[in-house]
């Protein structure tokens, strides 16, 4: 725009924007320009400022001409104007700012500043980045019939150098966030497979600091696009989908409290923009299908070497997979490094070919970063509102046999000495490729098994025989699930999933990350309906030795390990007389038992739901008359531990203790659920009133009387409120009262608090304990421990 062009009429302003007697305050003018793209009116972009001053400051302000080239290109970049010369010019402007970004990646991120990324810098201060947006759009804007045609090189220049800029220059991303206009447009550039990469990784970008999630259903011809998109695109649209289909997380913990939850359901009654654009996506022809076989691909089928030669060749210009890159090229340098002279043609095409071939491990590594995207997606899916229509297109499409074939030789294959490491982590760290998708698959099997009866498509079919067996010789009824599986989609070989899963799990190092993860996939397949067959099954394969062994002998110190062992043992024990048993032989001194009490004792936020399942257990088995059961309820020591009142009571005690309203999060609200089921447990017994006369009487031991029963009274009305809400299911939870009875097994709820009690409904215990009546409860609101129920 030339000077006269400036916004706004009359000498003042004109006078105003450029100084005394028509001339440029230098001085000023980067506040000036600053000012203007803030509030639209004044200086705005630098093809407002005279040719003549820009040069005359440009050596001295160490602006490497950047400025002299954005007014050209503005010139060049009129509607009718040759666009082969804003090639030109931006050939010029890229590589100063390219070279700012490789520096941003590759060294610590937290001492960049503005000052150290001058060119990128400059560049947005004198209206380059809304000059590429306006070039970028420029054809959607016209409303002339010829359209102007703006070439691919051009489109992929003007994105690198807008995400260079966006990744070096604070504010710019957030900028172009804030215009939908521009979001939408970019996902119309991804039908152009030659700027594809360049699209997909500036979106990337610009949703992840995106305020307000944007709805799939707005991006044009969405269906038309995803079916056009290669498999590499799919997979590389998944990292985009990645950001559109999760519930964005607020950064506070208070914001993760059951109290501000049951606030923030209140004034969100309807589904989330995540989840509306959950649906959207199931809504794809065919989209859950590609996914599958995406995820279950294996490396021999993926894509010819010519057309990821240059895949690569376009993502060395994008530094968001510049780390990955770079790792993946030294991994091929280190085999062409060790390779040994003999291998060499000494007709010399073997070296020839050397240079277009890939190797083996940037194959692997290429389809590990493929797979990741998409098995998060689908872990997504499965945990969201349309679970039941997930998991039945994900079994139809044989997703489980399909990552039982990859585990060995993909999945959880051996690493070698050139492990890959993402510059600036290390082998251990989550972020490398090989550990996250290891991750990424054992929270999908956890998301997959939980509370589904298409768990048992993780066994091949002599396993499921194998349950049917068991459940044979025990005499009890074969569970449904397992008679009603579709033996045509389970696991094919000499093993399942599940026992694969087993096996890695107990050669597991002792600090291994994985533990964690692989005891909550475990833990997962047992959640529901008790099942003696699962457990049995799981207890044949050394499962409980090998929990014990890690809670005991090994000396975890791990908080998150430790949890995951405990819940897993909690539901492989409940209700299960020989799982007793077993756990007795192997904790067969007073010294190990002690142990395993003090981790028990460590934290009751962690180990609370094993003593939950000691507890109905024993409630179970003081109840049936075989001799097996005397016998072991006589001589195990974890029983009889619990068995004693006054230990009950002192657990009772410090469960209590442990929550306040304020603080009850869904991974301590099981705290209060456990205490509830104690206390439920002994009103059944007629012996309430003695459980609330010892709490009494600690509270007056401890000098402070009423703090207890009064912060319980609390807890219970809360626990009203959010579990008695209209979209609970209380039915499930009033079932406890049936846990004594013979046929009561599969009506034991598995108490599913500690995680996913937003996902799978919760377990509300309330009218039990509190005698049933609702009305009845809210009439009297003082703590009686006299009566024979709480009543509130």
């Amino acid at each position: 725009m030339a000077a006269a062009a400036v916004p706004g009429a009359g000498r003042e302003r004109r006078a105003a924007a450029w100084g005394w007697g028509g001339r440029l305050c230098s001085g000023n003018i980067l506040d000036q320009l600053r000012q203007g793209q803030v509030t639209g009116q004044g200086l705005a972009r630098g093809a407002q400022i005279t040719e003549a001053f820009l040069k005359e400051r440009d050596k001295q302000a160490k602006w490497n001409g950047i400025p002299l080239l954005l007014q050209k290109l503005y010139v060049n970049s009129q509607p009718n104007s040759d666009f082969s010369k804003c090639q030109s010019i931006l050939k010029e402007i890229s590589p100063l700012l390219s070279m700012e970004a490789m520096v941003f990646v590759t060294e610590d991120r937290k001492f960049s500043q503005e000052s150290t990324f001058p060119n990128t810098y400059t560049f947005d201060l004198f209206g380059g980045v809304d000059l590429l947006v306006e070039i970028l759009m420029r054809p959607t804007l016209t409303t002339q019939k010829k359209k102007q045609k703006i070439s691919d090189d051009l489109t992929k220049d003007c994105l690198s150098i807008l995400y260079n800029t966006c990744i070096c220059t604070d504010g710019v991303t957030k900028r172009l966030a804030e215009r939908n206009d521009f979001v939408l447009f970019l996902f119309t550039l991804m039908t152009n497979r030659k700027t594809f990469l360049q699209t997909a990784t500036l979106i990337e970008d610009i949703l992840g600091v995106k305020k307000e999630m944007i709805r799939l259903e707005d991006i044009p011809n969405l269906a038309t696009l995803v079916s056009s998109f290669d498999q590499q695109q799919l997979a590389n649209f998944c990292r985009i989908l990645a950001v559109t289909i999760s519930e964005l997380d607020t950064g506070s913990d208070d914001k993760h409290t059951l109290l501000a939850k049951n606030a923030q359901q209140k004034k969100n009654l309807g589904p989330t923009r995540a989840e509306i654009n959950q649906a959207t996506l199931l809504n794809i022809p065919g989209f859950i299908e590609r996914l599958c076989k995406l995820a279950t691909r294996k490396v021999s089928e993926s894509t010819g070497t010519s057309s990821f030669l240059q895949e690569l060749e376009e993502w060395y210009t994008w530094l968001d997979n510049a780390l990955v890159l770079d790792a993946l090229m030294r991994v091929a340098n280190e085999e062409t490094e060790h390779s040994s002279p003999e291998s060499s043609d000494e007709s010399g095409v073997a070296n020839t070919s050397s240079r277009t071939q890939l190797p083996q491990s940037m194959k692997i590594m290429h389809e590990i970063m493929y797979k990741l995207e998409v098995l998060y997606v689908l872990c997504v899916l499965l945990m969201g509102r349309q679970r039941n229509q997930v998991h039945k297109m994900i079994a139809e499409f044989k997703l489980i046999p399909g990552l039982n074939n990859l585990f060995d030789k993909l999945i959880w294959r051996k690493h070698s000495t050139s492990t890959l490491v993402l510059h600036g982590h290390n082998q251990n760290c989550d972020c490398s490729p090989d550990i996250t998708l290891k991750i990424q698959f054992l929270r999908l099997l956890q998301s997959f098994s939980d509370h589904h009866e298409n768990k048992y498509l993780l066994l091949n079919s002599q396993e499921l025989n194998e349950l049917s067996a068991i459940s044979l010789k025990a005499n009890i009824p074969e569970v449904d699930a397992v008679v009603n599986t579709d033996r045509s989609l389970v696991c094919d070989g000499k093993r399942g999933l599940l026992t694969r899963l087993l096996q890695v799990m107990k050669k597991e190092p002792t600090e291994s990350s994985f533990r964690f993860w692989q005891a909550r996939a475990v833990e997962s397949f047992l959640r529901g309906a008790t099942s003696y067959a699962d457990q049995m099954f799981l207890l044949k394969r050394g499962l409980l030795e090998h929990i014990l062994y890690c809670i005991v002998d090994s000396e975890c110190k791990s908080r998150d390990v430790l949890q995951s062992y405990f819940d897993l043992l909690g539901e492989l024990m409940k209700f299960n007389i020989d799982a007793f048993k077993r756990f007795n032989k192997y904790i067969n001194t007073d010294e190990k038992f002690q142990v395993f009490l003090s981790q028990i004792n460590s934290s009751l936020v962690d180990s609370n739901m094993l003593v939950r399942c000691i507890t109905l257990s024993l409630d179970r088995f003081e109840n049936q008359s075989d001799m097996k059961v005397v016998h072991v309820l006589s001589e195990c020591r974890l029983l009889s531990y619990m068995y004693q009142m006054s230990n009950r009571t002192t657990f009772l005690f410090r469960l209590i203790n442990i929550i306040h309203v304020q603080t009850l999060t869904q991974e301590n609200v099981s705290c209060l659920n456990t205490s509830l089921v104690i206390l439920m447990l002994a009103r059944r017994k007629d012996k309430l009133p003695g459980y609330l006369n010892a709490l009494q009487k600690m509270e007056y031991d401890e000098k402070y009387p009423g703090f207890i029963l009064n912060n319980f009274h609390s807890l219970l009305r809360f626990w009203q409120q959010h579990y008695l809400h209209k979209d609970k299911d209380s039915t499930c939870l009033e079932n406890v009262g049936m846990c004594g009875s013979p046929g009561g097994w599969a009506d034991i709820p598995t108490f599913g608090d500690r995680r996913e009690e937003a996902v799978n409904g919760a377990y509300p215990l309330g009218p039990v304990l509190l005698g049933g009546n609702r009305e009845g409860m809210r009439r009297n609101p003082a703590l009686s421990v006299h009566s024979s129920c709480l009543v509130l």
